[in-house]
């Protein structure tokens, strides 16, 4: 899938341990179904694939009832969970399975076949596989650089894999970041037993920013591999809909994160900067659903200033 050719690691091996990958999926079945392929196709097959279908009223049962390569634990939502929502509930039920590793997946990623392989091999226990596009250009947006510690920086993602290197031929084998996407992202279940699980009151959008700060703050680095490959099926295109229901939750859950882990008063204090910025320019930028969302998503925010508990009895 990736033009990038990979060299063959004569390193030794990790004890074998086990593998679950989970999805969340809404509505794309199409998508879906591709997603499946490559899971099929790995050199390194995993143990159970979790597929939490998040009342999708497309086809989505349709293709996993029709598949009997994979491993799959189906779980069909009765409303949609978001999200945030669907990986909480998927990686509990591969916590509670008892597998040693959790690899979290969307829908509209397909793996390169030996992806999983490249994961399982290191022993790291936070791991991002790298994204490319259909084209295989280098996608991958986890921050080289998350600042909660700087209120001058708008947004705290400084610096993104493909912001600092023009392509995968470029990256060193791993690299250290600071924030991830449950899209490729594997975690050890030691960790959820040190920090705990995503925190499903997301919905959707910066969950997984949540659990890679309380991942570092607990001591674990979070490494991405190179030669861990994922094509990405979609642009990213988030940015425009502020004024959008997921504008809501775009706004709110930042604020969130900055009420939770701002290394400071003034980084905690941003938020009401942001909310007084959005509404001042909303005549000639966003308009009224922008500034409507930016005011009721303050106001949301300042009742998520607690982080979820740590450990396995945080539900």
């Amino acid at each position: 899938m990736s033009g990038f050719e990979r060299p063959r690691s004569s390193a030794p091996q990790p004890p074998s341990e086990s593998v679950a990958v989970v999805i969340v999926t809404f509505n794309r079945a199409d998508l879906l179904s591709g997603m499946l392929d490559g899971l099929a196709a790995q050199t390194h097959r995993p143990d159970a694939v979790f597929v939490i279908d998040n009342a999708s009223a497309d086809h989505t049962r349709r293709v996993l009832e029709g598949r009997d390569d994979l491993p799959l634990r189906v779980t069909h939502t009765e409303e949609n969970l978001g999200g945030a929502g669907g990986f909480h509930l998927g990686m509990t039920q591969a916590h509670d399975a008892g597998f040693d590793r959790i690899w979290l997946m969307d829908d509209d990623v397909v793996p390169a076949e030996d992806c999983l392989a490249v994961l399982m091999a290191h022993p790291n226990p936070c791991l991002m596989a790298v994204r490319e596009d259909i084209e295989g250009n280098l996608v991958e947006k986890s921050a080289l650089h998350f600042d909660l510690r700087n209120p001058l920086h708008l947004r705290p993602k400084t610096a993104s894999i493909d912001s600092a290197y023009a392509s995968r031929a470029e990256l060193p084998a791993e690299l250290p970041i600071e924030n991830v996407a449950f899209e490729g992202f594997m975690v050890h279940r030691r960790v959820i037993d040190e920090v705990g699980f995503p925190d499903p009151t997301y919905f959707i959008f910066y969950d997984d920013v949540d659990f890679a700060v309380r991942a570092r703050r607990a001591g674990f680095t979070i490494l991405a591999l190179r030669d861990a490959v994922l094509v990405r099926q979609l642009d990213f295109n988030q940015q425009h809909a502020l004024d959008t229901w997921k504008g809501f939750y775009m706004f709110r859950n930042l604020f969130a994160v900055h009420f939770r882990y701002g290394e400071n008063a003034l980084v905690r204090l941003k938020p009401y900067l942001i909310v007084l910025a959005v509404v001042l320019l909303s005549p000639v930028r966003g308009g009224r659903g922008e500034a409507s969302n930016v005011i009721r998503a303050i106001r949301s925010a300042r009742q998520m200033r607690r982080p979820p508990g740590a450990g396995t009895t945080h539900r």
